[in-house]
């Protein structure tokens, strides 16, 4: 009789623990809508995911708006809601450590989301690797300049993102490591606050006339920035533009590359990482270890090796691959450039 109260009980606290699973809350926290990318495919993809893994589960999704302290309320507020995890990209990489650590006291688990966070250790971290982007993308205006006849010693701009942004810190180290081991010398860095594209326009505008011909290409660590600075070059006349790198592979950056005006971004479907952190979180949910590839800032992780993007590629590597469709890049003016590289 003891024993068939005991596998009952035991039977009816499994069925209890599965019904929590089933109905947990998990939330979904962005940094900044300075880029697209949050709205259009980092949420829909977590959503979709979400939706298959756990129909019953509740998805929260909030947006700071790069604001620290706005991205702590919607934090506490998650929390107060029943949040079991957390799914996090911070504004700020250093403030987000206090954010894990009052997560965690209260058996709440965190998953950092594409900015990592140095100072301490999420539950897990995923994310393409943002220090092989920054050495891909340089890695590639220097070979470009190279096949353009650039003379070894001339210079370049460097325009990182935003300097409480842990990833964009990595980014950086890559475009470093790929830069210092060039022939070329950077003229000039600036790190982008916010990642404003206004903010890396005003800077490169300053660079332009500082430097003028001087510049002859930009490491640009995202298209936002990529898409200031080549306002500021059309604002000053210059033409030819020299090469621009990017990273996120955005509407307005292919639209550019079409026409010549980028050379190249990094083709890193947020989807691919949404649906990663969504698997990671249920597993969290369920009381299982997510299984990682690496391990960064003592967090287990899991990164994506991402695509460099040019106009010689970008069919094969965008359109091809359906990631992105004509119809919604080869719009107006780019029509007549996407029919020459046989986007249709």
């Amino acid at each position: 009789m003891i024993q068939t109260r005991i596998l009952a009980a035991s039977a009816l606290a499994i069925a209890s623990a599965g019904m929590a699973q089933a109905e947990a809350t998990v939330a979904f926290l962005m940094p900044d809508q300075a880029s697209t990318r949050y709205e259009q495919h980092d949420f829909p993809g977590f959503k979709a995911a979400m939706a298959k893994l756990c129909p019953d589960c509740t998805v929260i999704y909030q947006n700071a708006n790069a604001d620290v302290s706005l991205q702590q309320q919607q934090f506490n507020s998650v929390i107060a809601q029943g949040a079991k995890v957390i799914v996090l990209d911070p504004v700020d990489s250093a403030a987000a450590a206090g954010l894990v650590q009052m997560a965690q006291s209260q058996d709440v688990k965190v998953v950092a989301y594409d900015r990592p966070i140095p100072d301490m250790p999420a539950d897990f971290y995923v994310s393409f690797d943002n220090e092989g982007i920054g050495r891909s993308i340089a890695q590639s205006l220097v070979d470009h300049l190279k096949e353009m006849g650039v003379a070894d010693g001339a210079g370049v701009l460097q325009i990182n993102g935003s300097p409480t942004d842990a990833a964009a810190g990595l980014i950086r180290d890559g475009v470093d490591s790929a830069l210092d081991g060039s022939a070329y010398k950077t003229l000039s860095e600036f790190d982008t606050p916010e990642w404003a594209p206004p903010k890396a326009q005003e800077w490169t505008a300053g660079q332009i006339t500082r430097f003028g011909a001087e510049i002859k290409g930009i490491a640009a660590a995202n298209d936002g920035t990529a898409g200031g600075a080549i306002a500021a070059m059309k604002a000053a006349g210059i033409d030819p533009l020299p090469p621009v790198t990017g990273n996120d592979a955005t509407i307005a950056a292919l639209q550019l590359i079409i026409a010549g005006d980028q050379y190249n971004t990094i083709s890193k479907p947020s989807e691919v990482v949404a649906e990663a952190a969504a698997k990671v979180a249920m597993a969290l949910v369920k009381g299982e270890t997510p299984e990682a590839t690496t391990t960064l800032y003592n967090t287990p992780s899991q990164l994506f090796v991402p695509a460099v993007v040019t106009r010689e590629n970008i069919k094969a590597e965008i359109f091809d691959k359906g990631i992105q469709t004509a119809a919604e890049v080869c719009t107006g003016d780019y029509a007549a450039a996407c029919g020459e590289l046989g986007i249709k």
